[in-house]
């Protein structure tokens, strides 16, 4: 949900399909459908994604206006300026729902999945500094509670760092003041997945087992040749597992302790993603900071930072009803935006909306797509209804910006009744022919993967022939 960019339906290649491998890894993106290099992969055919935990909603009350703005804003490429538009790609691409997003990979902007170079001249050439350096993709669960910002602890205030990173690293227009406190106010309701081994003060829970307890103990044991030093001194369990400051921890400058909240679902690790485990990032420590761990005890650190980065449901699996839920979220914003007659709000409601269903279109594949050969009425059906919400959202657009709010509030009405009865009705019908579906789902991308190489092949080709 949320991801945002373009892969298309590549309806024709389908009919390769039928005997391939099912799909590993993201979806590369390829062709003249993105402005994005050749190779790069957004991981927009996820069947999991990300569970977003809301803080308000744990404590029983209900999201507010504001944070369902700046939820919708978060998803709105346009948010991050005219290249990221054409590209598909939101603040939401690489944080998905909230968290991070580990397959993104965009050649020359990405040293391994889940990094990418903010300083890089992709999305705003007056922000490249000529040298990839690429960061880690962060999630932003609890990032409340987790000032500094940016991996080098540059920024004291996340207001200043989303706007920051719209208006320099991606050239977005400057928002509105709204808006920019909207995404903040967003953010800053995504909490920390719960974890029942963790109890007050960070301690763990009668739940741990006895590796976990004995890891807890060395992650307070000072380290051996500088008893001012350990794991809990930069990660204190009662704080949050992070002390707030800059280290040097032998990995090439100064970086900001990240928690280890929830951490197991945040790989890479270090600032710039270089490990992918907690073993290699142990190594790391022992190499540096002569831990002379034990293979035991090296056993129960890491089991107890397994215990530490744990989390209740950390995936969801993808399907028209919980795309549909965030749609009617962002889209019950214009209940306010239309009578307060708030003309810019109802514009990017109105195009994050539209963008969200044309991603949901794209999930039910097409009649012409002769790899699905069953459900034709239902997938025709399902994708003509919501095509005829997408028209109606323009009607609200076109009214509103004419100073015609009674007829956007009557057009926004008639979306409302399409979206609680018409549009779940064929969309539940039409799911198992839908990319929700992991067979036809494998079957769709396995599809696109081979045309794709059929594609570079002949590509190559024709090079070897030019003079």
């Amino acid at each position: 949900m949320r991801r945002r960019g373009e892969f298309g339906c590549a309806v024709a290649a389908c009919v390769l399909a039928l005997c391939l491998p099912t799909p590993a890894g993201a979806f590369p993106i390829s062709g003249d459908q993105t402005v994005l290099p050749a190779g790069s992969e957004l991981n927009e055919d996820a069947l999991l994604v990300p569970r977003e935990v809301f803080k308000s909603e744990v404590q029983g009350g209900a999201k507010s206006y504001l944070v369902k703005l700046g939820d919708m804003a978060f998803s709105d490429p346009g948010i991050l300026g005219d290249v990221a538009r054409r590209a598909g790609v939101s603040c939401a691409t690489c944080h998905m729902n909230g968290a991070s997003n580990p397959k993104l990979y965009i050649p020359g902007g990405s040293s391994k999945p889940g990094t990418f170079d903010t300083t890089g001249a992709l999305f705003n050439p007056k922000a490249d500094n000529h040298v990839l350096d690429p960061v880690r993709i962060p999630s932003l669960r609890g990032a409340r509670y987790l000032a500094p910002y940016g991996h080098d602890g540059r920024v004291a205030s996340l207001r200043d760092f989303v706007r920051n990173v719209i208006v320099r690293e991606f050239a977005g227009p400057e928002p509105s003041p709204e808006v920019l406190d909207a995404i903040v106010t967003y953010i800053q309701d995504i909490d920390f997945l719960p974890n029942p081994k963790l109890g007050p003060g960070g301690r763990l829970s009668a739940q741990a087992s006895d590796a976990e307890r004995r890891g807890e103990a060395l992650f307070a044991r000072p380290f051996p040749h500088d008893p001012s030093l350990s794991c809990a001194g930069c990660h204190p369990p009662s704080a949050g597992f992070l002390d707030h400051q800059v280290h040097d921890i032998g990995s090439g400058g100064l970086f900001r302790t990240p928690t280890l909240r929830n951490a197991n679902f945040n790989a890479p690790y270090f600032h710039d993603g270089r490990y992918d485990t907690y073993v290699e990032a142990l190594d790391h420590f022992d190499r540096v900071f002569g831990l002379g761990l034990a293979i035991d005890e090296r056993h129960d650190l890491i089991a107890y930072l397994n215990a530490v980065g744990d989390g209740l449901r950390p995936y969801e699996r993808d399907n028209s009803v919980a795309r549909l839920r965030e749609i009617d979220e962002f889209a019950s914003v214009l209940t306010d935006a239309i009578p307060g007659h708030d003309r810019d709000v109802v514009a990017l409601a109105v195009d994050t909306v539209g963008g969200e269903l044309r991603e949901l279109i794209e999930r039910i594949p097409d009649i012409k797509d002769t790899a699905v050969t069953e459900g034709r009425d239902e997938r025709r059906l399902a994708r003509s209804a919501l095509k005829d919400v997408v028209l109606s959202l323009r009607r609200i657009d076109l009214a509103a910006g004419s100073g015609n709010f009674d007829d956007a509030a009557a057009a926004y009405e008639n979306v409302r009744k399409l979206m609680a009865a018409a549009i779940p009705a064929v969309l539940a019908k039409a799911e198992p022919w839908s990319l929700f579906n992991p067979a036809v789902h494998d079957v769709h991308f396995a599809a696109l993967r081979q045309l794709l190489k059929l594609t570079d092949n002949l590509q190559a080709k024709a090079a070897t022939k030019l003079p």
